[in-house]
C-alpha cells in the first residue's frame, strides 16, 4: 500500500505514517482488555504480537499513527487509523486508541482526516463495521456522518462468541449529492 501523508487533523492531532516502531507505544492499546473488548480477537499478549499487527496494518492498508500534535510530530502515538480497500473506490475505515486518549478528541479528528483523505485520493465509499454493543464507537461514527446501513447477524466468531455487526457507511460529498455516474 501507498505511504499516507502527514496529516494535521486540528491542532491537537497530527496523524503521521504508522510504523513497526510505533508498536511499542501501540501496545498500550492492543494489549489492554477493554479497548479491545469489541474487536474480533481478545487483546494482544505481547509487544511482539503488536508489531505483527502493525506490520500487517502498514502491509495491507494506509496507516497512521495519531500522535498528540502539541508534543510533536514525534511523539508516542496515541492510537492509530487505518483506510483498506475493499474494492475500487471502496475503503473500510478501522481505528484503535488506547484508554489514556479517550475523551480527548484524537479519535474524531483522526477519523475526518482519514476519511477526508480517502475520499480525495478516489473513494466514493467508506465504510465502517462495528459491534452492536460498542455504543461509543457507533457514536462516534455517527458524528462523523456515517449512516448505519444494516446488520448482519452473528458475522463474528470472536473471543466474546458470535458477533452481529452493524455496518455504517459514508458517502464522498459528491455521490452523496448525487452528481456522480
Amino acid at each position: 500500500m501507498p505511504t499516507p501523508p502527514l496529516l494535521r487533523a486540528s491542532a491537537r492531532t497530527l496523524l503521521r505514517p504508522l510504523d513497526v516502531a510505533d508498536a511499542p507505544a501501540l501496545f498500550a492499546a492492543y494489549g489492554d482488555d477493554e479497548v479491545c473488548t469489541y474487536w474480533a480477537r481478545p487483546a494482544y499478549a505481547s509487544v511482539a504480537e503488536t508489531t505483527k499487527a502493525v506490520a500487517w496494518e502498514i502491509e495491507n492498508g494506509i496507516s497512521w499513527a495519531v500522535v498528540d500534535a502539541t508534543q510533536g510530530d514525534a511523539s508516542p502515538a496515541v492510537g492509530r487509523v487505518s483506510l483498506f480497500k475493499v474494492r475500487d473506490g471502496v475503503l473500510e475505515v478501522g481505528i484503535i486508541f488506547a484508554r489514556a486518549a479517550w475523551g480527548r478528541g484524537f479519535a474524531r479528528d483522526a477519523l475526518e482526516a482519514a476519511v477526508a483523505h480517502g475520499f480525495a485520493t478516489g473513494a466514493h465509499r467508506i465504510c465502517a463495521d462495528v459491534d452492536p454493543d460498542n455504543v461509543a464507537s457507533l457514536r462516534l461514527f455517527e458524528r462523523a456522518r456515517f449512516v448505519r446501513e444494516g446488520l448482519l447477524r452473528k458475522a463474528w466468531r470472536t473471543h466474546l462468541g458470535l458477533r452481529d455487526s452493524v455496518i455504517l457507511g459514508r458517502l464522498a460529498p459528491e455521490v452523496e449529492a448525487g452528481k456522480s455516474g
